[in-house]
């Protein structure tokens, strides 16, 4: 490396962005899918148009990865017989209305064609900017393909449950287009979602006219994952890798559903930790580290909604398995309730009953922190519930404490801490 240029444990780190558009041989456990769209998509060779699609499976099981790659290739393949192909992208995630996502369409289609879109966002009708679009796609292109990622996000502003959803009335109209004449070419949709049951939510008219062919993902397996992972490695120096740091990172993301983005992600932050802590090689210490940065800002992001009650009880109950001397798996709710209690006394804060407490522990649970199961303590001691972690409860600790509302907690650590292991000396003795 060139003097005064920092060492990086990376090579090229854009393998490692789970966007980039890769060469076939690094797709890995996908070669079901990769023959279907492949098949799907051979019609545009022969000047014939090609089906429309529906891909669904679970986030992170590669369906944009699979659909870009292929379109990629078959760009080449037209551009080798001076057939004028073209892809159109979108994510629907971030647009809010049928208008924004026809705007968008417009803006991406022109980008394709290397011209301007010449229409403005705001100002005209939506059907200008269909109109818009459809002459993009006459004018500069034989054969398109529209890719609608996460189209199932793109709802539009419902005012009644009984709405046509926006991502209904944008493909019936796509689809439609070539049969009505809009457009000269021939027009494609590539459909993308997490909902195994999104046909049933399109108005009858979008389903029939969308009529799309079926590729479904499923999840990835810790061995694919591994795989993934290992033809990606050369996005790092040789020799930087320590031995088990790619099963780690497999084994903590297939904890995880079986995310191949989020093997990936775990995979780079790894060895940007290794670099940001100026070390020349990437240890299980940070695949371990990078996966809790991931668990508490994936907590972050799901706490900030909680109130201060649904907050304090959390963190009464994370708090047991971490500062308890026994090796506790799970967490009775008697004694984090106890917590609960004592913590709130210490914060002046409401104390709420024990109903209340159970109540907002239900609620955690349906955002995925904690999962329940009752147990019983024998004959005539009733039935209490114990909580399990989905994520490390230290975590969620950590993650909490840093709310303005708890900083208290820190100069009475070690009361606390006592208070705790009391609890929890008293409901086993009493079992």
């Amino acid at each position: 490396m060139q003097e005064g240029v920092q060492n990086s444990v990376f090579r090229d780190k854009a393998l490692l962005d789970p966007d980039t558009v890769i060469d076939e041989d690094r797709i890995v456990g996908r070669d079901q899918q990769l023959d279907d769209i492949i098949t799907y998509l051979r019609p545009i060779l022969q000047g014939n148009r090609p089906p429309n699609m529906l891909l669904y499976g679970p986030s992170g099981t590669g369906k944009s990865l699979i659909i870009n790659a292929v379109c990629e290739q078959v760009a080449d393949l037209a551009t080798a017989q001076e057939l004028r192909f073209g892809v159109v992208q979108i994510n629907c995630q971030t647009i809010k209305s049928h208008d924004r996502a026809v705007y968008r369409l417009v803006e991406n289609a022109a980008a394709e064609a290397g011209v301007d879109a010449k229409i403005p966002e705001s100002g005209i009708s939506t059907d200008q900017k269909l109109r818009r679009f459809y002459e993009l796609l006459s004018k500069y292109f034989d054969s398109v393909i529209i890719i609608l990622d996460e189209v199932d996000l793109l709802v539009g502003r419902q005012r009644d449950p009984n709405d046509e959803p926006a991502y209904s009335k944008l493909l019936y109209q796509l689809s439609r287009a070539s049969q009505l004449g809009r457009i000269e070419g021939d027009i494609s949709v590539a459909a993308l979602t997490n909902d195994p049951r999104f046909m049933e939510n399109l108005d009858g008219r979008a389903e029939s006219s969308f009529n799309p062919q079926d590729v479904v993902f499923p999840d990835y397996d810790a061995n694919q994952l591994q795989a993934i992972l290992d033809r990606r490695r050369d996005a790092y120096h040789d020799d930087v890798l320590e031995d088990g740091i790619i099963p780690l990172s497999s084994a903590f993301a297939a904890q995880d559903h079986g995310d191949a983005r989020k093997a990936i992600d775990l995979f780079r932050k790894a060895g940007e930790l290794a670099d940001r802590q100026g070390e020349d090689s990437v240890r299980e210490a940070h695949v371990r580290d990078a996966q809790r940065e991931a668990e508490r800002d994936r907590t972050l992001t799901q706490m900030q909604g909680l109130s201060t009650q649904k907050k304090l009880s959390l963190y009464a109950t994370a708090i047991v398995p971490v500062y308890s001397k026994r090796n506790l798996s799970a967490v009775p709710s008697t004694v984090a309730f106890r917590v609960y209690q004592y913590i709130a006394d210490l914060l002046d804060a409401d104390q709420k009953s024990r109903d209340s407490y159970l109540r907002y522990m239900t609620e955690a649970e349906t955002y995925n922190f904690v999962t329940s199961e009752k147990r019983g303590r024998g004959y005539g001691s009733g039935v209490h519930k114990e909580y399990t972690f989905v994520d490390d409860p230290e975590v969620v600790a950590e993650t909490l404490q840093t709310d303005i509302r708890l900083e208290v907690i820190e100069e009475n650590d070690d009361l606390i801490r006592s208070v705790v292991n009391a609890q929890i000396d008293d409901f086993f003795e009493g079992s």
